[in-house]
């Protein structure tokens, strides 16, 4: 049987669905390499190293993500945009579990997962556009919303909701409702 050939979107797709298998803090050039049936150093000739196939895999989520948020939002203004985004965010953090936690690295603002990251940014930023929030209170909600619902789907992919019989699917629905009243009534500076 002949090999496929090495291409670097192939090469990132690999790392994509290795690192939602097995973990992103366990993707290596080695794992992956296994995964593509070739010599490890076959891929540095597409990847400099385990950093920039992170780096590639950060900008591969945070596109992935960016567009299912997109198409979630359309037409949608208010809480039911909130909702919308909330919800995109959770589903793809509870189907893509390597991407997620690749999305969330640190990244270089000029490299295209800084690129993907700022689009990112832009539709959280719409859907705040319905709550009137000028700067930096908008800044300020960008961090809040993100920092909310990170630690939700980071507690629930945990196991942390499982020690009560209230469905985590019930709370997360009251928590949109609390978000959507906070953001309503921000605080003035």
């Amino acid at each position: 049987m002949a090999r496929t050939r090495v291409t670097v979107e192939r090469l990132v797709n690999a790392a994509a669905d290795l690192t939602d298998e097995v973990g992103f803090d366990q993707l290596t050039v080695s794992a992956l390499a296994r995964r593509l049936d070739v010599r490890d150093a076959s891929l540095y000739s597409h990847v400099r190293n385990v950093q920039d196939l992170r780096m590639r895999l950060a900008a591969l989520a945070l596109t992935e993500l960016a567009d299912r948020v997109a198409e979630a939002l359309a037409g949608r203004a208010g809480k039911d945009a909130l909702v919308a985004f909330a919800n995109a965010y959770r589903d793809y953090a509870k189907a893509h579990p390597g991407r997620y936690a690749a999305a969330q690295i640190e990244i270089d603002p000029e490299s295209p997962a800084g690129s993907a990251a700022r689009r990112h940014a832009e539709l959280t930023r719409a859907i705040l556009r319905g709550y009137a929030l000028a700067e930096p209170a908008q800044t300020d909600a960008v961090r809040f919303l993100h920092s909310t619902l990170h630690g939700y789907v980071s507690l629930e992919r945990a196991g942390g909701f499982r020690h009560h019989p209230r469905t985590a699917d019930d709370s997360w629905r009251r928590s949109l409702d609390a978000l959507d009243a906070v953001l309503t009534a921000w605080p003035p500076d």
